[in-house]
C-alpha cells in the first residue's frame, strides 16, 4: 500500500503544476500588460490560451492514452509543462508568449485528465477514494505557493514576469524525473493489451502481498 501511495502522491504533482501556473499567470499579467503594451483583448488572449489549449488536448487524450497508455501521456505532459515554461521565460513578445501559454495548456489539459483516471487504475480499492482527493489537494497547494512566489517577487524594484512564469520549469522537471523514472504502467491498461504478467508485476511492487489483478487490471 505505501507504494501505491507514493505513486499517487507523484503522479499528482501534475495538479500542481496546474494550480501553480493558474495563480502565477493570474499575478505576473500586471506585469506583462505594462512590459508588453497590451490591450484588454491580447490581455484576455494570454490568460486564456492554456485554457485552450487544455479544453483543446482533452478532446483526445482519453482515446490516445487508451493507445498509448497512461504512463507516456503523463512524460508527454511534464515535458509540455517544461518547455512552455521555458519559452516563457524567453518570450520576447506576446505572440510567442501565446504559444508557450499554450503549450503549457496541453500539458494542463493531459494532467487534469489522466492523474485521476491514473491513480484509480493503480491505487487498492480500499484507500481509492482518499488518495483520489490528492489532485485537488495538490492543485490547491501549487496555487497557494505560487501566490507566496509572486509575492516575494513583486517586492522587488522591478519584478520580472518572465522569471515568474519560467519557475514553473523547476517543478515540471522533478515531474518529469519521477513520471520517467518512478511511475509504472496503469496495471489496467497493461491488461487490456494482454500483459497480465507485467501488470501482476506492477501489482505486487506497489499494493499489499497477496492482491491479485481482475480481469479490469484493478487490484483487488
Amino acid at each position: 500500500m505505501k507504494g501505491a501511495v507514493l505513486v499517487a502522491i507523484a503522479d499528482s504533482i501534475g495538479n500542481f503544476l496546474q494550480g501553480w501556473d493558474n495563480a502565477t499567470i493570474a499575478g505576473s499579467i500586471l506585469y506583462i500588460k505594462k512590459d508588453l503594451a497590451l490591450q484588454t483583448t491580447m490581455e484576455g488572449l494570454v490568460v486564456a490560451m492554456s485554457l485552450i489549449g487544455a479544453t483543446v488536448i482533452t478532446t483526445c487524450s482519453g482515446p490516445i492514452s487508451d493507445w498509448l497508455g497512461q504512463r507516456p501521456m503523463l512524460i508527454i505532459s511534464s515535458v509540455l509543462y517544461f518547455l512552455g515554461s521555458l519559452v516563457m521565460l524567453w518570450s520576447p513578445n506576446v505572440y510567442v508568449l501565446c504559444l508557450a501559454r499554450l503549450l503549457d495548456g496541453f500539458g494542463i489539459g493531459l494532467a487534469v485528465t489522466l492523474v485521476p483516471v491514473y491513480i484509480s487504475e493503480t491505487a487498492p480499492s480500499d484507500i481509492r477514494g482518499s488518495l483520489n482527493t490528492l489532485p485537488q489537494f495538490s492543485g490547491s497547494g501549487g496555487m497557494f505557493l505560487s501566490y507566496c512566489m509572486v509575492f516575494v517577487m513583486s517586492l522587488s524594484a522591478s519584478p520580472s514576469w518572465r522569471v515568474m512564469l519560467g519557475v514553473l520549469a523547476i517543478p515540471s522537471l522533478f515531474f518529469f524525473i519521477l513520471t520517467l523514472f518512478f511511475l509504472p504502467e496503469s496495471p489496467r491498461w497493461l491488461v487490456s493489451k494482454g500483459k497480465m504478467l507485467e501488470a501482476k508485476k506492477v501489482l505486487s511492487t506497489i499494493t499489499w502481498p497477496g492482491r491479485c489483478v481482475r480481469r479490469d487490471g484493478i487490484a483487488s
